[in-house]
């Protein structure tokens, strides 16, 4: 390969290898054409290019960092989690076929033929490649298998780095492990170490250091404090982190924890597409609730409920009912005229009724006027598009207090949803649906608060509903995110240092 490489390589899931591969995309794009590339990936939280193709988010973040168009080579394939051990596999951006984990492997020849072909059409196009393993790099289970970690430093024979996570503790004893256990063509191109989410001083640690140093003649490049990202979310294990997020910490302007908007996303098992609503988050107080969680917060019913996408829309149907979840929604919508917005599944879970590919027929909440049908299996996703439709009704419907604020207004925004839905009087072109007097929405359109007009208009409306002023703050960029998270990076690690591992200038 022509262009420079670096491999970031992690102790386990979630130590931090996407936000380290964020900040290097960043800090090099200053100098260098860079791409990011993640061999795999499993995720039900893609995105979908001008032209259709499905990439996982967690790349388009990366490319969004590098100042790179997001394309399918950067993540050649993508496992959408079906719920039955079972995945749909997008590869180079297209539906290739539904597999189990069994079958899965017995195709992954093919897939390291892919995984070439995608890192030679980035090397013709970029300087950098900036790559991502997955979960815990020293698998010996799958080391014959794994194209993700083994199989893309044993293709690139890149420099790696290995991010360890010291907030779950044993950092040492896994930086250390990890590199023992690596087949030894491997480790012998670690050449760093990077400690991620450090909380304290961490001069603390440097006796660690030193001997992890002489243990594995391998140099700590840095130790990354502790700090709350303020960058798109790459998949649900970042819930975790989300508890009460989304403050804004004066309270003199209208919308902050404790006079502000409170807005409750129900955290579905297979939620897809959650980061729909990460935009509302510096805007209002947004709690991710879990199925059987109480929804209102301390007593006070949310201003408003959002019903997101799922990657297993039938299976999490039963989940709300069983949990009780859907009577919570009801009963809040009855007493309260709570406002409800449902998103993609979420939109489905609104309507009449859910009939499956085997006739079978599921009762929705009966809030809208709209069916659907799933043609194919359960979690199958129709083919991804990109669209723009103009707000309004086709039969003169009122748009209710929300919508026709905006009634004419253009939205931009993408299909990537299960089934097929039906409804009597779309409100988004030939797409959604009304109900309650325009208070409770519906649409299979991902992206819908990403629209500026359509996001004002309705905290506008739940501001004065609850009696409180609202101004639309000026938007704390992604591109801020960026560089913020960038600054901490080359302040606590040793960047110098990188560039001469990837032998840059």
């Amino acid at each position: 390969m022509k262009a420079k490489t670096l491999l970031v390589l992690g102790t386990s899931s979630d130590a931090g290898k996407s936000s380290v591969v964020t900040a290097i995309c960043k800090i090099l794009s200053e100098k260098y054409k860079v791409a990011p590339f993640k061999a795999q990936n499993m995720s039900l939280n893609s995105w979908v290019s001008k032209d259709g193709k499905e990439i996982s988010f967690a790349q388009v973040i990366q490319a969004w960092a590098a100042g790179a168009e997001p394309v399918p080579e950067m993540n050649p394939v993508v496992l959408k989690p079906k719920g039955d051990s079972t995945s749909q596999v997008i590869v180079l951006g297209e539906h290739y076929a539904d597999r189990s984990a069994g079958n899965y492997y017995e195709s992954i020849d093919e897939m390291f033929t892919i995984l070439n072909r995608a890192l030679l059409k980035l090397d013709e196009n970029y300087n950098v490649i900036v790559m991502e393993g997955a979960g815990g790099a020293a698998e010996i289970n799958l080391y014959d298998r794994d194209i993700v970690n083994i199989g893309t430093a044993r293709l690139t024979k890149a420099p790696i780095i290995l991010v360890g996570d010291i907030e779950r503790g044993g950092v040492f004893a896994s930086l250390y492990g990890t590199v023992m256990l690596l087949p030894e063509d491997v480790k012998k191109n670690v050449k760093g170490f990077v400690i991620n989410k450090f909380r304290g001083d961490p001069t603390i640690l440097k006796p660690g250091l030193d001997q992890l140093e002489k243990m594995t003649g391998i140099p700590v490049l840095g130790v990354m404090p502790y700090f709350k990202l303020r960058i798109p979310s790459e998949d649900s294990m970042s819930f975790h982190e989300k508890a009460g997020s989304g403050t804004i910490p004066d309270e003199k302007k209208g919308c902050g924890q404790k006079t502000g908007l409170n807005i409750a996303v129900i955290q579905l098992p297979k939620i897809s597409h959650f980061n729909d609503f990460e935009v509302l988050e510096s805007q209002a107080l947004v709690r991710y609730v879990s199925p059987g969680d109480d929804l209102k917060n301390n007593g006070i019913c949310p201003d408003l409920i959002i019903l997101p996408g799922s990657g297993t829309p039938l299976l999490d149907l039963t989940v709300l009912k069983e949990s009780g979840m859907m009577n919570q929604i009801l009963e809040l919508r009855e007493k309260f005229n709570c406002p409800i917005i449902g998103v993609g599944e979420g939109y489905q879970f609104l309507g009449k009724t859910l009939t499956d590919s085997h006739g079978n027929v599921f009762f929705g909440f009966n809030l809208l006027d709209c069916e659907t049908v799933y043609e194919k299996e359960e979690g199958y996703s129709e083919k991804p598009v990109r669209i723009t439709v103009t707000v309004g009704a086709s039969d003169k419907t009122d748009l209710g207090p929300i919508l026709k604020q905006i009634s004419g207004i253009r939205l931009e925004g993408f299909f990537a949803h299960s089934g097929k839905t039906k409804t009597v009087s779309p409100i988004f072109g030939d797409d959604g649906a009304l109900g309650a007097g325009g208070l409770v929405i519906g649409t299979s359109m991902h992206g819908l608060f990403d629209n500026k007009p359509f996001r004002v208009a309705l905290l506008k409306y739940l501001a004065s509903r609850k009696g409180i002023s609202y101004v639309e703050e000026e938007a704390f960029t992604v591109q801020d995110g960026f560089a913020e998270l960038a600054a901490v990076f080359e302040k606590n690690v040793d960047m110098k240092a990188i560039y001469k591992i990837m032998e840059l200038e």
